[in-house]
């Protein structure tokens, strides 16, 4: 029921919720915020984008509000991100019915995805690797040749410039988590698993399969990060905090946040990796 109200809401509010883009404007949906920074790289001046999962959201939990519903049914391109995110599986068959011209891109296309915990599939945070980043600004620059192919040239050109700045940030980042000493990271919520194959990490997780842990799992990972000698909890703003809190509170260690959904792609992969190897150091 809830779902029939939000796409005909979102159906009347098509001309009246805001003024249509400019002519020579082309909308772009992406899903979540660093998506933003790739089809805005990309695309330049030619683009409109339109985030579906804002700034603090959760795409494991959020649903679209009926004002995002009708400018999503204004957008030319989609670039989803294709690898399995909560958010997509819930809605992009809803979000392609109510705009069927739109053309929807792939952004996982190309990149070799880690399985997820057990029966869940296939891990969908690939983006917080810069090289499935990379990955992702290709098939966004494919999709814009597609749908606007007298301005691929220059959508070719910025993404090859945006590709050089995502392989900067790999060396950057690269060079340093390279002198940590404690090579294992112990996150709430497990999304850093690529970040943490590219650069030699273990990536241990409190919630599994987007549960909180028991009080014998809690026990456990006290009981681990004692034995690592771990003392800096990773928690993300979108999500409750209490489980790292206890932890840290049991090793004498800090909950530090950091989030793989900030729109500055590239300041928040250096604040990540910072705060990352202050905590092996």
């Amino acid at each position: 029921m809830l779902l029939a109200v939000l796409l005909a809401t979102a159906a009347g509010c098509i001309t009246a919720d805001r003024a249509a883009p400019d002519a020579d404007t082309i909308t772009v949906a992406v899903t979540i915020p660093p998506q933003a920074e790739f089809a805005e790289a990309v695309g330049g001046d030619r683009v409109r984008v339109v985030v579906m999962v804002p700034p603090g959201a959760s795409p494991h939990t959020y649903e679209p509000t009926p004002g995002q519903l009708a400018e999503v049914s204004r957008a030319a391109l989609y670039a989803k991100v294709g690898s399995g995110i909560d958010f997509e599986r819930a809605w992009m068959e809803e979000i392609s019915g109510l705009n069927p011209g739109m053309q929807i891109v792939d952004c996982s296309e190309g990149v070799e995805l880690i399985a997820g915990g057990e029966g869940e599939g296939a891990d969908p945070h690939i983006w917080t690797s810069p090289r499935n980043a990379e990955v992702m600004v290709g098939n966004i620059c494919a999709g814009l040749c597609s749908v606007d192919p007298e301005y691929c040239d220059y959508y070719r050109q910025n993404a090859a410039a945006y590709a050089e700045n995502l392989n900067a940030l790999d060396r950057e980042i690269g060079a340093a988590v390279a002198g940590m000493q404690n090579r294992q990271i112990l996150v709430y919520h497990p999304a850093w698993a690529y970040f943490a194959r590219d650069y030699n990490l273990t990536q241990i997780a409190i919630e599994e399969e987007g549960k909180e842990p028991t009080p014998q799992g809690i026990q456990h990972l006290i009981q681990e990060a004692k034995e690592k000698k771990i003392t800096v909890i990773f928690a993300e703003p979108e999500f409750s905090t209490r489980s790292a809190e206890a932890i840290a509170d049991e090793v004498g260690g800090e909950v530090v946040l950091v989030s793989p959904l900030e729109r500055d792609y590239i300041e928040n992969m250096q604040r990540v990796a910072a705060a990352f190897a202050r905590s092996g150091s």
